[in-house]
């Protein structure tokens, strides 16, 4: 009799357990996933100048890659993949790298300028940044060997951090005037 009742209070908890199992997931709120986009070709990317962030142009929504990782915005949230045509997954948050994406920036890559230069960019196949960003990344590849394809900044960048030098203020090895009248108020 012992075993009956043991027997038949198992069959009882076990439809009762599942229920309220099942109830659970009905109150688990889900993300939506964004739409897929259809690439009819894989994407082009071009880096974004100043950054290691590859942006694709040739579509009207958003999408990076960085970090090894695709990005995309969708209703107000994050999402990444490693691919850019799927398995898209809900992102907690900012990406890390997106305070370093101006806004406008596909406006200055359709008009071929960048902070007034001439943007001269580089359109590079999905593949070639999935196969050498890291080592793009860790070897500053566009920095030293491009310098993002934005002529004369890299001239202008450097002529500026000269002139913030101590050394501006000498002119052929001399102090300026204003540099002799404080030597000599300080002697």
């Amino acid at each position: 009799m012992k075993k009956l009742l043991l027997f038949l209070a198992v069959i009882i908890t076990i439809p009762t357990s599942t229920i309220a199992a099942g109830s659970r997931a009905d109150i688990d709120i889900s993300v939506p996933l964004p739409p897929p986009i259809i690439f009819p070709v894989p994407p082009n990317l071009v880096v974004i100048p100043e950054t290691d962030i590859y942006g694709v142009v040739d579509i009207d929504v958003d999408i990076f890659f960085y970090g090894g990782w695709w990005w995309r915005p969708w209703e107000g949230r994050w999402y990444r993949s490693h691919r850019h045509d799927s398995g898209w997954g809900h992102y907690d948050g900012k990406p890390p790298f997106y305070d370093k994406v101006p806004p406008g920036w596909k406006k200055d890559y359709k008009q071929h300028r960048w902070q007034g230069y001439q943007w001269n960019y580089q359109r590079v196949p999905y593949s070639e940044v999935e196969k050498n960003w890291n080592k793009w990344e860790k070897d500053k590849y566009w920095e030293k060997h491009n310098y993002w394809g934005v002529q004369d900044m890299k001239k202008q960048k450097y002529k500026k951090q000269q002139s913030k030098h101590p050394r501006s203020q000498h002119q052929n090895g001399r102090r300026s005037k204003q540099g002799d009248s404080y030597e000599k108020g300080r002697r």
